[in-house]
C-alpha cells in the first residue's frame, strides 16, 4: 500500500501496483501493534487449558520419549556419542520452534480477516507475530533442556554464545517459510491443510532424531538446502559438543533463507493489496 499526503491534510491509502517496496519502517512505527498481536497469540494458545504453559514442554518431551524407545533403543540409531534422549530433545527445541511458527504464520492472515478488511496496517505484522509469539514456548522448553544437560554431565562452553544467532536464524527461517504459506494460503485456501503434512516431511528430511553426519560428504551440500539441517546441527555443536556441522552445508542453508525471505518478503507485499477482497 501506498500512503500519500494531500495538500488538505488528508491521507489517501492507495493500492500499490506491481513489485512494491517494502516500507520496513512502518514496522517500526507499529511496533505497539506488534507487541499487542503477539501477546494476544501467547494468551489464546493456553487459554482455556488445563496444562497450560506445560503444553510447550509436553509436545517435545513426549516425542523424545517415543524417538528414544523406537528409534534410539530398537533402530539402534547413532547420537555421535551423546546420550540419544538429550540428542533428540536438544534438536526437538529448535524445530518445534519452526514448525509452530510456520505453521501459525502460514494460517496467520485468513485468521485475521476481521481485522484485515477494517483497517489499514501493514500486513507483515500479522505473520510476523505468531513466528515471535513462538519464541515463549522454546524459552520454557529450553529450561528443561539446561536439567537434562545438568542431568547428563554437559557444562555449557564459550561455543553458547552463538545461541542467539542460531534462534534469530531459525526465526528467518520460520518466517521465511510462513510468508509465503500465508499469502498463497488467501487464494488456495487448500494450502492450510498441506500445512500438516509439510511439516511432517520436513521433520523426517531433518536431522532431529539421527545425526547429519550418517548423510554422505557428496551429498551433504545438496542436504543443506533444507535450511534447518544448518540450525540443528549448530544448535548440537553449541550445547552438546557434537561435531561441527560441514562448511557446504552450512552455506547452503544461509543462502537458501537469505533467498527466500527476500523472495518471501516481496511476495507478500505484492500479494497484500488483495488481502481485503479475496480473505
Amino acid at each position: 500500500m501506498q500512503i500519500e499526503p494531500t495538500k488538505s491534510s488528508k491521507i489517501v491509502i492507495r493500492a500499490s501496483q506491481g513489485w512494491a517496496p517494502l516500507q520496513l519502517k512502518e514496522l517500526w512505527e507499529h511496533r505497539e501493534l506488534l507487541y499487542f498481536l503477539t501477546w494476544r497469540d501467547v494468551k489464546v494458545r493456553y487459554k482455556q487449558t488445563v496444562l497450560g504453559a506445560a503444553w510447550a514442554v509436553l509436545q517435545p518431551l513426549t516425542t523424545m520419549v517415543v524417538f528414544t524407545i523406537f528409534l534410539g533403543g530398537f533402530a539402534k540409531i547413532p547420537s555421535d556419542g551423546i546420550p540419544y534422549p538429550l540428542f533428540t530433545f536438544c534438536a526437538l527445541l529448535p524445530w518445534q520452534l519452526f514448525a509452530t511458527a510456520m505453521a501459525e504464520a502460514g494460517n496467520s492472515v485468513v485468521g485475521s480477516q476481521n481485522l484485515i478488511t477494517k483497517v489499514y496496517f501493514p500486513r507483515l505484522v500479522i505473520p510476523i507475530a505468531p513466528v515471535l509469539a513462538a519464541l515463549v514456548d522454546f524459552a520454557i522448553a529450553f529450561l528443561i533442556l539446561t536439567v537434562m544437560m545438568f542431568y547428563y554431565g554437559i557444562r555449557l562452553t564459550k561455543a553458547a554464545l552463538v545461541l542467539p544467532v542460531l534462534v534469530l536464524f531459525a526465526v528467518c527461517v520460520a518466517l521465511s517459510v510462513g510468508l509465503w504459506l500465508s499469502a498463497l494460503n488467501v487464494k488456495y485456501r487448500d494450502v492450510r491443510y498441506t500445512i500438516p503434512f509439510l511439516t511432517q516431511i520436513w521433520m523426517f528430511a531433518t536431522p532431529v532424531a539421527y545425526p547429519a553426519s550418517l548423510v554422505p560428504d557428496k551429498w551433504k551440500a545438496l542436504y543443506g538446502v533444507n535450511p534447518m539441517v544448518g540450525v540443528i546441527e549448530v544448535f548440537r555443536w553449541a550445547l552438546l559438543g557434537s561435531p561441527p556441522a560441514s562448511l557446504p552445508m552450512l552455506g547452503a542453508s544461509v543462502i537458501v533463507v537469505v533467498l527466500m525471505l527476500i523472495g518471501g518478503l516481496y511476495y507478500f507485499k505484492r500479494m497484500e493489496r488483495e488481502f481485503a477482497d479475496v480473505v
